[in-house]
């Protein structure tokens, strides 16, 4: 079983200090196995944004936990146009990380993550041809009875992102970005950007999407709220690659706690879910499927 806890749109320049230090604190406390934090490290990457960030990430890496990170829209300049179309992620990669597709594998999971932060974009994302490339090549020696999980900052899916039912747009080239997240039989795709905490199962999403249950992180530490849904991060238990626990652990106003704790299963063709206090009957094929 692999421990990881996904946090996602840390927003430094427009975080509020005391949830920062305790979503540290937290993650300090508990030791996950692997931090995966899906993107958006400054609010305008700035560089004393960045400074800001990398202080926390290494007091993470300080402390001994393992750590697979990926830029986010707001990790690439806006108003300074010649940074932005020159050397959109210079500061990113000198403050937090050089790598743009880190790989992590252990004996349990093997975690892909891949860049959809874009110049010529303002918020939405894309990936290329290459990476989808990557993305096939990096799992195709990966052993069958390892999870396989796909993270980016902008989720391959469109998603329900408002009250009134509307939906997100996709990432750019999202069929073929679906078509290799299936050839590399991914199970897992993490993501966040939206500030909203979400999971349901790709086919449900995309006709013909695979097998991938999709999770989408909240905000962590940023001031920015959508929907006034509160700070929250996702700490997963990956007990196998058809069967993992998820919890959301939300800001109440003076600490982190764990709020809904929903296992997932991929059985009957897809993935199904229920709440840990009320586990499914042996045998019936109905379970929920909704957002968390």
């Amino acid at each position: 079983m692999a421990r990881i806890a996904h946090l996602s749109d840390l927003h430094f320049g427009a975080h509020d200090d005391t949830i920062a230090t305790a979503a540290e604190a937290w993650l300090l406390e508990r030791r996950p196995d692997l931090v995966v934090i899906s993107g958006d490290f400054t609010q305008r990457a700035k560089i004393a944004q960045f400074r800001q960030a990398s202080k926390w990430i290494n007091r993470l890496r300080a402390a001994g936990l393992p750590l697979l990170l990926i830029p986010g829209n707001h990790d690439v300049p806006l108003y300074d146009a010649v940074r932005r179309f020159l050397w959109p992620l210079h500061r990113y990669k000198r403050y937090i990380s050089n790598d743009l597709c880190p790989f992590y594998e252990d004996e349990a999971v093997a975690i892909l993550g891949l860049n959809t932060a874009r110049s010529l974009t303002i918020k939405d994302g894309r990936l290329n041809h290459e990476q989808m490339a990557l993305l096939r090549a990096r799992f195709a020696s990966v052993p069958p009875e390892k999870t396989r999980i796909l993270v980016t900052h902008h989720p391959l899916f469109a998603m329900p992102i408002g009250k009134g039912g509307e939906w997100s747009e996709a990432v750019g080239r999202h069929e073929h970005a679906v078509q290799a997240a299936r050839e590399a039989g991914i199970h897992i795709a993490l993501a966040g950007h939206f500030h909203r905490t979400y999971a349901r199962a790709a086919q449900k999403m995309v006709e013909d999407a695979g097998s991938a249950l999709i999770i989408q992180a909240g905000t962590a530490t940023s001031t920015r709220l959508r929907n006034a849904e509160p700070q929250s991060f996702n700490w997963l238990h990956v007990h196998r690659h058809d069967r993992i626990e998820l919890q959301v652990v939300v800001w109440d106003g003076a600490a982190f706690r764990r709020a809904s704790h929903v296992e997932y299963a991929c059985r009957f063709g897809g993935w199904q879910s229920w709440d840990v206090a009320d586990p499914p009957v042996v045998g019936a094929q109905t379970a929920r499927d909704d957002g968390i």
